[in-house]
């Protein structure tokens, strides 16, 4: 059946079949929210290892040398009740700094990250833990400070432009323990921890941000961990197994589809650890050292914000598989908007470029498929007269290809060679912050947004519909022919609730597709108008001969 379809087709099939799998997957399987983080490996200790690979540990220790790392009924209590020590503030956020020293809250002000109720995002989630949270691993000594409250040089600051540093201090009976923090109008901050004491103590990354009320398809979340050997490790929500450590670390992430709580300035040979909590999330922290210093940063995963804090940022944006094609095209479409100054614009001169770096391949296929439309009464008359011949059937066909130069696989390849530039394509557009609250023209004012007109979706429909008027089709199967006519319909309603910037890629590469094959079309229909011609001609001059 597959090589009776035209090239277009075929690309349909594949990415339907896709969106239905991930469709029916989220269904399924819905994306867990994460609670307080516990850690399930009490009575597990740490092997480490000279290497730089990843590590999945189990040893027995008793309970008095190491304190778990669950969260304490007190904790609980008291996390809900503390009370903002240190308010940061400037144009674009509001961070606060509660009593047990820990980030518990940074709303952004920017309205174009506004939630769907028009409400300013808030990067901290309300469950699990926080950035900057620190456990001891003495139980008595972890007891003590889940108890007794952080001191403040100073409780408000107003960031501007310029940087400003806090010292957070808490005495405890046996150590005393100050952060010095220093915080950026960009949203990245600098740490500085010491102890009185050498004491093991854990430093919290903190669970990721929950701003987007529901995730779109494929778009991961959860943590990751970037090493020097540009390794990127990425563990979902409801994919964390037991206990890995890492080492050579250049930076953590606990990240959603637009933003990401980050750490990153560690010593080399600092070890980070992934837990998982009650509900399989990741929960990341790492062994700190009595005197140490790292940096963070939380909110959007801007691009060209992160790389201008530190360009190693940049590897936070995740793409999945596809992200050898994703980063260039992502490098290629801020480079349209440098010139082009919208987004919207920017995508359909990305999905331009893209098209025509594709068309000898689309042309191929599409030249192919013509040729087979072509000859496909001629290869139904063969297949009829070696009905009961199977083999003298598919030598009579293929030397019917090879006279006329039709190759029934012309159209696949090409294809195949388009399915992972869209996919990447789609990953450039659904994780590009840079979309929120773009506007293109009139009624699309949120790039990252489903379009609430409908207006897009049903334009693209429409187009795949034309597009398909115009593609020839070799279909034998009456029913197969019915369902294929109704993709379209089906497509715009799994496209109704795509952000517009993707469903606007879509439609202008429909277009691009029209345009082609209306040429091809137009190609073969001169060709066999000057073929008639052709042969009028010699008729006629045969009978004026006979005359």
């Amino acid at each position: 059946m597959l090589d009776k379809m035209t090239p277009n087709q075929r690309l349909l099939v594949a990415v339907l079949l896709s969106v239905v799998f991930f469709v029916i997957y989220t269904a399924i399987f819905p994306a867990k929210q994460p609670e307080l983080a516990q850690d399930a490996s009490q009575n597990k200790t740490i092997e480490q290892k000279s290497d730089k690979q990843t590590q999945t540990t189990t040893s027995n220790i008793s309970n008095s040398s190491m304190a778990g790392h669950e969260i304490s009924d007190l904790e609980q209590t008291v996390s809900k009740d503390l009370s903002t020590l240190v308010t940061v503030t400037n144009k674009n956020f509001i961070l606060k700094i509660d009593t047990l020293g820990r980030i518990s809250s940074k709303i952004l002000l920017e309205d174009k990250f506004n939630s769907k109720e028009d409400t300013h995002a808030q990067m901290i989630s309300p469950n699990g833990t926080k950035p900057l949270f620190v456990r001891f691993l003495d139980i008595n000594t972890n007891a003590e400070a889940m108890k007794t409250a952080y001191t403040t040089s100073i409780s408000s600051v107003n960031l501007d432009d310029k940087a400003q540093t806090i010292t957070l201090t808490q005495k405890l009976p046996d150590l005393t323990l100050t952060k010095d923090i220093t915080f950026y109008a960009d949203g990245h901050y600098d740490v500085q921890v010491s102890l009185s004491e050498d004491k093991r103590y854990f430093i919290y990354l903190g669970q990721r941000p929950i701003v987007n009320e529901t995730e779109q398809m494929m778009a991961a979340v959860g943590a990751m961990v970037y090493s020097d050997d540009e390794i990127l490790t990425i563990i979902e929500d409801g994919d964390a197994e037991g206990r890995k450590t890492f080492s050579g670390v250049e930076l953590i992430a606990a990240f959603d589809q637009y933003n990401a709580t980050i750490m990153y300035g560690f010593s080399k040979d600092t070890n980070i650890i992934i837990e998982r909590d009650s509900d399989d999330n990741p929960v990341a922290y790492f062994g700190a050292l009595q005197n140490m210093g790292f940096s963070g940063y939380i909110g959007p995963k801007e691009y060209q914000t992160l790389k201008n804090i530190k360009p190693i940022l940049t590897n936070a944006v995740e793409y999945g598989w596809f992200t050898f094609a994703s980063k260039p095209l992502f490098a290629l479409l801020s480079w349209l908007h440098g010139i082009f100054g919208n987004w919207g614009w920017s995508v359909i001169a990305l999905t331009f470029i893209i098209r025509a770096v594709l068309y000898p391949l689309t042309y191929k296929g599409m030249v192919s498929m013509q040729k087979m439309k072509n000859i496909s009464p001629q290869v139904k008359a063969v297949q009829a007269k070696y009905k009961g011949d199977p083999q003298r059937m598919n030598a009579a066909v293929m030397d019917l290809y090879k006279k006329h130069g039709a190759n029934p696989l012309g159209g696949c390849l090409p294809m195949l060679l388009q399915i992972p530039v869209f996919f990447a394509i789609y990953r450039v557009l659904l994780n590009a912050v840079e979309l929120q609250g773009a506007p293109w023209i009139f009624w699309i004012q949120d790039l990252s947004r489903m379009d609430s007109t409908y207006v897009l979706p049903i334009l693209m429909g429409a187009s795949m519909y034309y597009q398909q008027k115009l593609t020839p089709s070799n279909f034998t199967d009456p029913m197969q022919e019915k369902v294929f006519k109704f993709l379209p319909v089906i497509f715009t309603f799994f496209f109704v609730t795509f952000p517009s910037g993707l469903v606007l890629y879509w439609f202008i590469n429909n277009l691009f597709s029209i345009a082609q094959q209306f040429v091809v079309n137009q190609q073969f229909k001169n060709a066999k108008d000057a073929e008639i011609a052709a042969h009028k001609h010699v008729k006629a001059k045969g009978e004026k001969k006979d005359d």
